[in-house]
């Protein structure tokens, strides 16, 4: 039986890396995979998975609308993967277990656990209530050496702790803390 898995990470912890790998390992081996993003990352352009180290490939570009069960069923992969699942709302969560469940195809979805103010976005908690397998991809504070968890939002370098939910951007604009080391960002702004 096919899983969905949520591997979830702060920014930097090398998440769009992992897509991109998992998808060269299927497709070395002749393997076919179906990638999705969200339309709202566009850093790099719109339907294109990219690491910051450089590598990128394209990807089925996915709007509020978009059924990716009916793309999915249409293609039969043997794998899909989504980058940004955050983004993604629960309705469309719910396509991926049924891709799971009706067509025996496993999902990966990565994504940001939450906002930079601890906040789960949509996909992340509906995926968190809904996934067969929850992973963890790590990586360190930026001012510490401790586990980062938090994702803090900066502006001229500086932390912001006011505004929408979403703002997309890359180092400059978020960077991974722990959250002893946010909390005392915190009380002195």
């Amino acid at each position: 039986m096919a899983k969905l898995y949520f591997r979830y990470g702060t920014m930097n912890s090398g998440k769009s890396i992992e897509v991109l790998r998992t998808a060269h390992n299927y497709e070395e081996q002749g393997k076919s995979v179906l990638l999705f993003t969200p339309s709202i990352d566009n850093r790099y352009g719109t339907g294109i998975v990219t690491s910051r180290i450089g590598m990128k490939k394209e990807a089925i570009v996915v709007e509020g609308n978009t059924d990716m069960y009916a793309i999915v069923s249409e293609k039969m992969p043997h794998c899909v993967l989504i980058d940004e699942a955050q983004f993604l709302n629960k309705e469309q969560i719910g396509q991926l277990t049924d891709i799971c469940d009706d067509l025996n195809i496993p999902v990966i979805a990565y994504g940001l656990r939450s906002d930079f103010l601890g906040n789960l976005f949509e996909g992340s908690l509906e995926l968190f209530a809904i996934a067969d397998k929850i992973e963890e991809v790590k990586t360190v504070c930026w001012y510490c050496d401790r586990k980062a968890v938090m994702n803090m939002r900066c502006k001229d370098g500086k932390p912001v702790f006011v505004g929408e939910q979403i703002q997309i951007g890359g180092n400059e604009s978020y960077i991974p803390v722990c959250r002893k080391c946010y909390k005392s960002l915190k009380r002195k702004t």
